[in-house]
């Protein structure tokens, strides 16, 4: 039966040597990567077509591309390796106490809270301890959690938290980083009215809650760019390309290059930052020391 493995199931090996054919692009460069010669990859590669009875690259002149089953593996084995080392790292701490690597998803908005010197004082204590921190945005920090492949991330409301389990922070306000040429409002704080005619610079997931804001405000102030990142958006503003609006525990880590700084007077423009878990998860001893030491992130 077509897509159905012939010769028993996909075993973790294959899918490591796919996954480094996919990221490179070339068979020779996969095999310098892995560690292998360049034939027997080669034949892991047409034996793996011949179990799923599919073509999963193309192969050119230079190189491969995927396929639209390849992609489709590629994306799925990424997912199964990166669980496969969180589960054989969590099982293996179990019973071992605060030991081992604690993954931990961290939205780019709450990088000016994460690390805290708590966890420094942590490492310092237990020297086997170490993480392996992704950044991701929020959607994708809670995807990571849900999961299984983080046992732990740090995000940012607005979020659903169905089927975690959270820790808030204090709520947060946004900051104006102005440059000199668009400063505007008073010596410490700034509404949007006052912003009204500016170019504004703003995450992604606070662009519409800003344009209705806006809207209510009576402010005629358009969003110029939404970024990814917030550090971006301090970046932007800082080349003088528009006011930024940002999380105020962020500066901490951005160069704001001489911008004025003023606190947005919008209550609900405010957000919270929030360490989560999986409900119903049992976290490793070093998982649930590091919720406790977080805390509420202040």
């Amino acid at each position: 039966m077509a897509g159905c493995v012939q010769g028993g199931s996909l075993n973790l090996k294959q899918l490591e040597y796919f996954v480094a054919i996919a990221e490179e692009g070339q068979i020779t460069a996969a095999a310098r990567r892995l560690h292998i010669s360049q034939p027997p990859l080669s034949y892991e590669l047409a034996r793996l077509e011949r179990e799923l009875d599919t073509q999963l690259v193309r192969r050119e002149p230079r190189g491969v591309s995927l396929t639209d089953a390849g992609r489709l593996l590629y994306e799925r084995a990424g997912t199964i390796l990166s669980l496969t080392t969180a589960t054989a790292r969590e099982v293996s701490g179990i019973g071992r106490g605060i030991t081992g690597t604690l993954c931990l998803a961290v939205a780019p908005g709450c990088a000016g809270l994460v690390p805290t010197g708590r966890l420094r004082e942590l490492v310092e204590r237990h020297p086997d301890v170490s993480f392996e921190v992704r950044d991701a945005a929020t959607p994708a920090a809670i995807e990571l959690v849900q999961s299984g492949i983080a046992e732990v991330g740090v995000v940012r409301t607005p979020f659903s938290s169905a089927g975690l389990r959270c820790r808030y922070a204090p709520a947060e306000p946004l900051v104006a980083v102005m440059p000199p040429a668009l400063e505007t409002g008073g010596e410490l704080s700034v509404s949007l009215a006052e912003l009204s005619g500016a170019p504004l610079v703003c995450d992604r997931r606070l662009a519409g809650t800003v344009r209705g804001a806006l809207g209510t405000a009576g402010a005629t102030a358009r969003v110029l760019c939404e970024t990814e990142d917030e550090r971006t958006t301090c970046a932007w503003a800082a080349a003088g390309l528009g006011v930024g609006l940002v999380p105020r525990s962020l500066l901490a880590l951005c160069d704001t290059a001489g911008c004025y700084i003023k606190v947005l007077l919008e209550k609900d423009l405010e957000s919270r930052a929030a360490v989560i878990w999986k409900a119903g998860r049992t976290l490793s001893p070093l998982a649930e020391r590091v919720v406790a030491l977080l805390g509420e992130l202040t």
